[in-house]
């Protein structure tokens, strides 16, 4: 499935129906007087939020969505049917925007909240509604209001509790794939990850977090160097971030540093979130395990935070390191 996380398109509520000029001509009822129904409403575009969708994948092909008119009114004071909404539903973790003011209409996190992004048009009035002491014949009825019409953006923020950050090939989808079910693609080139991908891990007491591994940033991403910083935004809603960073490269140093500066970069929040540091393949490192233990100080000294040493691939040091993201998530808050 082809993962689209940004989409335009064009919503358009129904127009309000007519009101009617009639009068009340029945016999045996002398001076009826006017009887022109309202309009009926339009309908409303609404969005829905659903967990079964993961992707605005289908906003690609369908760009254009117009609820029911409301229909005109009848004789004998009839107020003509109200449109039908138009009901669409968006993944949960949709952000809405007005396309050409930037406006936040709404952001649809629960399942099943909905959101009205177009109001249909009232229905116009009938003739009997300008029935007074001064006209008691009036010809006079109203249109109805055309519904609102609006060019809205859609931006999907995956709802993850743990975002795991880190360069290219640091072994991010080796570690989510270790924790969870999900199965990423994975491979010994960089940009191994184009789209992020979504794990369960169980906590000990049975509840599921959701983790959510990113595709790898590089020096310049904010600028739009490699595959950009665009799905940085898949993290703004975590709580916490767990930076990955790969114990056999040739300075890991830098690389936990090219991080920090491309999340000072992107802002919003993510340079103060609480942070859990790993130094992966430490296996690799064989008769090594020194250079592991000096980079460790090193990043602690930095960062003046505790540094894990796992291996994702031998499924070593996974234990305390999850430990530490439950005891993290227990501790802080973040509005997202």
């Amino acid at each position: 499935m082809q993962f689209i996380d940004q989409a335009e398109v064009e919503v358009e509520a129904g127009k309000g129906g007519d009101g009617l000029v009639a009068f009340h001509r029945e016999k045996y009822v002398p001076a009826g007087g006017p009887s022109g129904g309202n309009g009926g409403h339009g309908g409303s575009v609404i969005l829905e939020a659903a967990t079964d969708l993961q992707t605005l994948l289908d906003f690609r092909y369908a760009r254009k969505f117009k609820a029911e008119d409301g229909q005109r009114g009848g004789p004998k004071n009839m107020t003509g049917a109200s449109g039908s909404d138009r009901l669409i539903r968006v993944p949960c973790g949709t952000m809405v925007y007005d396309a050409e003011t930037g406006e936040q209409l709404g952001d649809l996190v629960q399942p099943g909240q909905r959101l009205v992004v177009a109001k249909g048009g009232k229905g116009g009035l009938g003739n009997k509604h300008f029935l007074n002491n001064f006209n008691r014949a009036p010809e006079k009825a109203l249109p109805g209001l055309p519904g609102e019409q609006r060019l809205i953006r859609l931006e999907l923020k995956l709802l993850a509790e743990v975002g795991i950050i880190g360069l290219p090939n640091a072994g991010k989808s080796t570690l989510i794939s270790a924790l969870s079910a999900a199965r990423p693609k994975i491979a010994d080139y960089p940009f191994t990850t184009l789209v992020p991908n979504l794990g369960v891990v169980r906590k000990p007491t049975g509840d599921g977090t959701v983790f959510a591994d990113i595709p790898g940033l590089i020096e310049g991403a904010h600028l739009g160097t490699g595959l950009g910083h665009d799905f940085l935004r898949h993290i703004e809603r975590t709580r916490v971030l767990l930076h990955l960073i790969d114990a056999t490269q040739d300075d890991p140093i830098a690389a936990y540093q090219v991080i920090q500066d491309e999340l000072e970069a992107y802002g919003r929040g993510l340079p103060n979130r609480p942070q859990i540091l790993a130094l992966n393949k430490v296996d690799a490192l064989g008769g090594e395990r020194k250079r592991a233990e000096a980079i460790a100080a090193e990043l602690h000294r930095l960062s003046g935070l505790p540094v894990f040493q796992i291996s994702a691939v031998a499924r070593v040091g996974l234990e305390a390191l999850l430990q530490e993201v439950w005891r993290v998530l227990d501790s802080v808050e973040v509005e997202v």
